[in-house]
């Protein structure tokens, strides 16, 4: 009896130990989920102070792996290929990556991977009118967006915004970028969905519940994109982009992304964007780790051009909202003294002249056919892009005045 007390007695603490097991091992694994799910979670709080529904994510430029190129596609259908072949991405780059003090060589910017051209968008907006809408899916971000299939097989994003400025704020945006000689802002053309145009999609549109008369924005899709991270210059504890930074380890493919770089945070600083750089350093009072991660709404083709993508942020939302964000804008301008020289011309040229309300609006009205429709910025936004303008150029001529003597 005794002999088999004790084997019940050893049996008991061998299936209490399992027991044990078993339940730490599913501890461990809810632990798990429980830090994989704080970036989400991170990500939807910033949502939802923003007033956005839902986080948008590089996601939706991948659905079904297609790239946009037509059958039988000629020159206008290749789109963010690389005018002087791959750069080089072995050691340190050959190439000087600075002059006249405080601009990114011209030989390096020789090497730059073409984006988007003016003859693409030219040839891509003429299509984007012209063909019929054959499809809408879901694959754009939140819900009342959609990704359209055109008649030739092409694709692109249909963004129905949560009211009309962030679809105003996305289209001027993109001829800002226009004016400024900055090509990394997918083409754009506006739409309403009731047109003749649309008549498959007919019934996909009721059910989207999309008011009768909106104009939605439509813009190129892009297969094979990939997310990127901020670069170390660019995080708080970083240099910052300026001429006495050492680039001598840098690669050359490095030193192209950092100039594009420059690009985007003078473009961001004028549109004031806050759901990009921004709303990364306002993330960190919360997540220590979100400059290790993607940028939000910035993504990366194979050869290395940036494609800033959903600028609906900026303009008219981002400058109504301007006093929650202007210091975390004003810091990122601070952290950049490194520029391309054409786009240092055109923001002196529209500071000189101060008529960048006018030629923005000319080239959106000239180029856009439903531009009445959608509306322009008001006079109080024009005020603010002209004064933005301003401070950016004063920024520049700090940094010559600082650095061309090195």
């Amino acid at each position: 009896m005794r002999a088999v007390s004790l084997n019940s007695l050893a049996l008991l603490l061998l299936c209490t130990l399992a027991c044990v097991l078993h339940l730490w091992g599913g501890l461990e694994k809810r632990l798990e989920r429980r830090e994989r799910d704080l970036v989400p979670s991170t990500a939807r709080t910033f949502r939802a102070l923003l007033a956005v529904p839902a986080a948008r994510t590089a996601s939706r430029y991948f659905v079904g792996a297609r790239t946009n190129a037509t059958a039988g596609g000629g020159d206008e259908n290749r789109t963010l290929m690389s005018e002087s072949g791959e750069p080089e991405d072995g050691g340190p780059a050959t190439v000087e990556p600075l002059e006249d003090g405080v601009f990114w060589s011209r030989s390096l910017e020789s090497r730059l991977p073409a984006a988007f051209s003016e003859d693409h968008a030219r040839a891509w907006s003429l299509r984007a009118r012209a063909e019929r809408v054959l499809s809408l899916e879901p694959g754009c971000g939140r819900t009342s967006n959609q990704l359209a299939t055109f008649s030739d097989g092409s694709r692109a994003c249909v963004r129905y915004g949560i009211n009309a400025e962030q679809v105003q704020g996305e289209t001027l945006a993109y001829y800002l970028a226009r004016l400024l000689g900055i090509s990394n802002v997918p083409p754009l053309v506006l739409a309403q969905p009731r047109a003749e145009q649309w008549a498959r999609v007919r019934k996909r549109v009721d059910g989207l519940q999309w008011a009768g008369r909106a104009v939605v924005s439509v813009t190129e899709w892009i297969a094979n994109l990939s997310g990127t991270v901020t670069p170390t210059p660019l995080r708080p504890d970083g240099s910052g982009l300026r001429p006495s930074s050492d680039f001598s380890n840098q690669t050359e493919a490095e030193l192209l992304e950092l100039a594009q770089w420059s690009d985007l945070v003078v473009f961001d600083y004028l549109t004031a964007n806050f759901d990009r750089l921004v709303s990364n350093l306002f993330s960190l009072q919360w997540d220590s780790r979100v400059m290790e991660r993607d940028t939000s709404n910035l993504l990366k083709a194979p050869h290395g051009a940036l494609v800033f993508i959903d600028n609906e942020a900026g303009l008219v939302h981002g400058y109504r909202v301007l006093d929650m964000w202007e210091r975390y804008h004003s810091s990122v301008l601070r952290s950049v003294c490194i520029f391309r020289r054409r786009t240092a011309q055109r923001v002196a040229a529209l500071h000189r002249y101060r008529d960048v309300r006018a030629r923005l609006f000319d080239l959106y009205r000239d180029s856009e056919p439903l531009a009445a429709q959608l509306g322009f910025l008001s006079e109080e936004h024009a005020r603010i892009l002209q004064d933005r303008v301003d401070r950016v150029y004063r920024h520049i001529l700090h940094c010559k005045g600082k650095y061309n003597q090195l």
